[in-house]
């Protein structure tokens, strides 16, 4: 279904996004969302485009599936809800905790060797629980720390050095780099550290599409199907309750969905068909919108993206509008990403 060449990195540039969201109040487009959306059929084949796919960008978060898949690929032995956690942007929810720390003691090391960044929990009621009972930022709590304790465990099974393995020279992130460019199937066009320390790297919006749909429609028991069957058998370890992207995933039978700052989504079907969207400003309510809408459009039925329409827009108490995809995302025809 895909080829596994890897072709030249993407262009360095200012992306050309287009309009894909209108803020909608009273009847009048009170604002625009820019950014771009790409949409794969089942053969892999772009079949709807808005905005700048190919550009050079940072999928944040959206990337963390890929990571799993090269910690597997490098002997990672976890399934179920670690292997999930080892996905997420988690909530700090205490389940998020206690799985950060089975991984650890897996490993056979401690918290101490933890690189990512202290932070308060990620989930706003899990955050204001802390603040109340006067608890502070901690690296378990951070929304991290699955993948950094599961990156800890792929050295010690490899005899990597723990000291410095968010150094992108290090072995872990050399091996990282080397599966994100097979499953996005592209060089990486720059490095540079994410929010919790990590090496982030950039490609395109299509490469992230790409990566996603390979890890969807992977034989079973590839590293790839492990990821994916982790996340979809556990989709609040990759997140948490009430999050939007596992809601979605309980939503539709069969799909992995995968959340990022600044405004991405990923989100890719069994049979090969994804979406993959960019919100130029980072908008979160935007996102989802625009993924259903580009979900619905590829073929995903309607009926099952109801919830994901995005919040109304209130004025003194009652609905007066809300966020809307442009036209163009309407899925005029099932058939045309068949």
């Amino acid at each position: 279904m895909f080829s596994s060449s890897v072709a030249d990195a993407p262009l360095v540039r200012e992306p050309l996004h287009a309009p894909v969201a209108h803020l909608i109040r009273g009847g009048l487009v009170e604002g625009i969302h820019y950014g771009s959306v790409v949409i794969l059929g089942r053969d892999g084949e772009v079949r709807f485009q808005l905005g700048d796919i190919e550009a050079a960008f940072y999928p944040r978060s959206a990337l963390k599936p890929v990571q799993a898949v090269a910690m597997v690929r490098a002997g990672l032995p976890l399934d179920g809800e670690l292997l999930s956690l080892t996905a997420a942007s988690h909530s700090g929810e205490e389940r998020h905790l206690d799985g950060a720390r089975r991984i650890l003691e897996l490993a056979g090391i401690t918290e101490d060797a933890l690189r990512n960044v202290p932070d308060m929990p990620f989930g706003p009621a899990v955050r204001d629980e802390w603040i109340r009972e006067g608890r502070g930022p901690s690296r378990l709590a951070q929304n991290c720390s699955g993948k950094h304790a599961a990156m800890l465990y792929t050295c010690v099974l490899n005899d990597w050095p723990l000291d410095g393995y968010l150094d992108p020279a290090h072995p872990l992130q050399q091996a990282i780099a080397e599966i994100v460019e097979d499953l996005t199937g592209q060089r990486i066009a720059r490095v540079t550290v994410d929010g919790c320390g990590a090496p982030l790297f950039s490609v395109s919006l299509h490469g992230l599409a790409r990566a996603a749909a390979r890890i969807t429609s992977a034989a079973p028991g590839t590293p790839e199907a492990r990821v994916a069957d982790a996340m979809r058998a556990h989709p609040e370890m990759a997140s948490g309750a009430g999050r939007d992207v596992a809601a979605l995933m309980k939503a539709v039978p069969g799909l992995l969905a995968k959340d990022g700052f600044e405004g991405v989504e990923v989100a890719a079907l069994p049979d090969g068909r994804a979406v993959a969207v960019k919100i130029s400003d980072g908008a979160n309510r935007a996102r989802i919108p625009v993924a259903a809408a580009a979900l619905a459009r590829a073929g995903v039925s309607a009926e099952l993206l109801t919830e994901f329409q995005g919040e109304a827009l209130l004025g003194g108490g009652r609905e007066v509008g809300a966020v809307r995809p442009v036209r163009s995302l309407d899925p005029v025809s099932v058939s045309a990403c068949a």
